[in-house]
Parts: C-alpha cells; structure tokens; sequence
C-alpha cells in the first residue's frame, strides 16, 4: 500500500512540474523562462531642449538597472525582450510661487514614451508614457543642477519601467 501511495505521489508531482509553464523571478521581476535576452534601444532626445548628453545617460541608466536586475544578456537589438523610445518631453516651469509673485523652485519634468516587445508573451507589450520631475531652487541656473536632476528623474523613470515591463505594474 505504502508502495503505491508512493507511485501515485511521484507521479502527481512529474505531471504537476511539466505541465507548469514556469517563470522565474529575481528581485520580485516576473520574466519569461524562455527570454534569455534584453534589447534597449537608443532612447534619441526628440525635444529642442536639454543637454546634448541626456538621451545617453537615460539610455545607459536603463540598460544598467534591466541587466543588473535580471540574469538576461543584453544586446545591442532584436533581444527576446525589447525596450525602445524617445525622449519627448523636456521642461523648466516655475513652483512654489512667493509672495512677491517670484518662484521659490523650478521643476525639470522629463517625459519618456516606450515600447516594449515581449517575443513569448505579446499580451505584455505596451507602448506608454512615463513622467517624472525634479525641484530645484529658483536661484540657481538649469546647467549647474542638470546633472543632480537628471540622475534623480532618471532613476525614477527607469524604476516605473522596470515595474511596468516586470512586475506588471
């Protein structure tokens, strides 16, 4: 009896671990078990503003935060998983507005559409907007805080990919 019931137990756990289709997770990113490639396109400043150098800091931010979080090998193109875009949105507004009618904070807010391609899983793909800012005090220039600002918005923007694309958020 004893025999059987282990026969019937072994049996239910073969057909329970090949009939799953698993996936696996590193730091709560659900992927694919079958990608094992990435692909971040050039994420080119389609904006008139801004510093010549943001589309590579995005773009390399990106990429750092997909193949430091995950075990898949990044390409140059056509990775199992994709991420493409463009930089479309740029700007310095006045916040924080004084008494006297003068700004107290300016805000850089930066706007990043993108697409993302899931070969085994199509239903996965989006195509959206993300958008982010930073403050910064009134009294001092755009090009002396672009680099501290850049890094912020950047680390967020790559953060609300990254859970959009792994995490389903």
């Amino acid at each position: 009896m004893k025999k059987i019931l282990h026969i019937v137990c072994y049996s239910l756990l073969i057909l329970l671990t090949t009939g799953c289709k698993v996936k696996y997770s590193l730091n709560g990113a659900t992927i694919p078990l079958e990608a094992k490639t990435v692909s971040v396109g050039y994420f080119e400043n389609n904006t008139s503003l801004g510093s010549p150098a943001i589309s590579q800091k995005f773009t390399e931010k990106l990429r750092d935060v997909v193949s430091t979080q995950t075990n898949l090998a990044l390409m140059k193109q056509n990775g199992d998983l994709k991420f493409e875009g463009s930089i479309i949105n740029y700007n310095v507004a006045p916040v924080a507005i004084q008494s006297n009618d003068q700004a107290a904070n300016n805000r850089l807010t930066i706007t990043i559409n993108v697409k993302y391609s899931n070969r085994f899983d199509v239903t996965k793909n989006f195509e959206q907007n993300f958008t982010r800012f930073a403050d910064y005090k009134a009294n001092t220039t755009i090009s002396s805080q672009e680099d501290v600002l850049l890094s912020e918005i950047n680390r967020q923007l790559t953060e609300d990919i990254f859970n959009r694309a792994f995490n389903n958020w």
